[in-house]
């Protein structure tokens, strides 16, 4: 059976498997065994704001109660503040119901322990064995413990908002917003609310978009894999910046005063130089993914900073930064980590660094992501029915071969997988867009043949 668990919780078509209230009383059930001990029997529960999160709230918390977890339900909160809460309450565990920057009909869970961090994937694994082994348990009629005093409770955590707002404050406590106009793009999500206060509260003059979800309008047309009316708004209101979130808010995209859009990687330069600075950045040391630009890696070595490259996926940029002390990481997608202020990434934690970094230098954000130069990238994603060992096919791995002679220093070829869906990716980076597409287009064409989907 193909595992449940992929590279970011688990995920799928909201009402069908593995997104089934069935599945989801399940994964409660599981959740509650392994976490739950006799000093704390907590569980925090968040969700986005997708038709779905609902029902999907609702199953999680049944199976919860059923195993005599207590269920908290923090209502619509992003992905970061279900992990601050459940160290607040002394959970055992938090639980996000929510499928990121997917659109609506998707939806999926993600899994916090007590402090706040992502499990890793051998944990994963006795999870996912228990909720197989919960879901043969309900097919054969076996229903919850007959013992009532196990049974546990459900209870609304009234204050969920604010106290995801205080932690942010607080955690940037010398940070003033006075003076700014900000335009933030809330993607119909989870931000709707939080953003918009934070940011507020701290002093700047906002305008906001996208803050008015209906159930399906989550991601559509606005967000972080949307940013062109946010890059119109800023221009619009002559603002200082814009940050344009995805569905769960665990990430952004910054856009600067000239309406240009960063990558997640000029982004994590301009913080990683803030930091050092400042003295926070611990072994000048930075982890990104194999992923990231080449023009990241040139920008930093100039700064003095190393960086270190972790597989693609938020959870191996953690474990590599756990193993080599840093406290700064993060992905082009816009997934930065920040371990001195947070567990997990923060989309409007990321947001207020880079703001706290132009106000330290007194500098637009424009000029300090010209610390960095992006090298032309080509992403191509090619459906494929298979999936064997790149290495191992002929004609691939002769053309990889062929396009990395004649790139030398001046680029580079991956190749991965998705970990979530039938996708080859390409991805060339080289001295010229037009050089650079045309390397990527010859080895997307040897994938398609090689082993594309018919």
């Amino acid at each position: 059976m193909k595992r449940l668990f992929g590279t970011d919780g688990i995920r799928g078509v909201a009402n069908l498997h593995p997104m089934t209230p069935e599945m989801a009383v399940a994964i409660g059930r599981a959740i509650a065994a392994y976490f739950k001990t006799d000093s704390s029997r907590r569980v925090v529960i968040g969700k986005d704001t997708r038709i779905s999160g609902d029902m999907l709230e609702c199953a999680l918390a049944a199976g919860l109660s059923s195993m005599g977890a207590d269920a908290c339900l923090c209502g619509v909160l992003p992905t970061p503040g279900v992990a601050a809460i459940a160290a607040r309450l002394g959970a055992c565990a938090g639980i996000v119901v929510s499928a990121s920057h997917n659109p609506y009909a998707d939806n999926g869970i993600k899994v916090f322990d007590g402090n706040g961090f992502k499990l890793s994937e051998s944990v994963e694994q006795v999870l996912e064995e228990r909720i197989l082994m919960e879901l043969q348990r309900s097919c054969v009629g076996y229903g919850s413990p007959p013992n009532l005093s196990a049974v546990g409770r459900c209870d609304a955590i009234m204050d969920a908002l604010d106290y995801y707002g205080d932690f942010l404050v607080n955690v940037v406590p010398d940070l003033s917003l006075d003076g700014l106009r900000l335009v933030l793009d809330c993607s119909h999500g989870a931000t709707f609310q939080a953003a918009p206060d934070v940011f507020s509260r701290l002093g700047a003059e906002i305008f906001v978009l996208s803050d008015k979800p209906d159930g399906v309008n989550i991601n559509d047309g606005c967000g972080s894999q949307h940013p062109a009316a946010l890059r119109k708004a800023v221009l619009k209101h002559k603002a200082h910046a814009g940050f344009a979130f995805d569905g769960d808010g665990d990430r952004v995209i910054a856009v600067d005063e000239t309406g240009r859009a960063l990558t997640g990687d000029q982004a994590l330069a301009v913080c990683a130089v803030h930091m050092k600075q400042a003295g926070r950045l611990i072994g000048n040391r930075v982890v990104a993914t194999v992923m990231s630009n080449m023009g990241l890696k040139i920008a930093l070595k100039k700064q003095g900073i190393h960086l270190s490259l972790a597989q693609v996926g938020d959870r191996y940029v953690m474990e590599m930064m756990k193993s080599e002390g840093a406290v700064l990481g993060g992905e082009d997608s816009g997934h930065t980590l920040f371990l001195d202020r947070h567990t997990t990434g923060d989309g409007i934690l990321s947001a207020l660094q880079l703001l706290e970094s132009m106000r330290s230098a007194s500098k637009p954000l424009s000029e300090l992501a010209g610390i960095m130069s992006v090298f032309p990238q080509i992403l191509i994603n090619v459906p494929v029915s298979e999936k064997p060992d790149i290495k191992t096919v002929a004609g691939i791995q002769d053309m990889v071969e062929q396009v990395e002679t004649r790139l030398g220093d001046e680029g580079r070829v991956l190749i991965r997988y998705s970990g979530t869906q039938p996708l080859c990716r390409v991805m060339v980076e080289g001295p010229s867009q037009k050089e650079t597409r045309t390397f990527a287009e010859q080895i997307a064409e040897n994938v398609r043949v090689s082993i594309g989907k018919a």
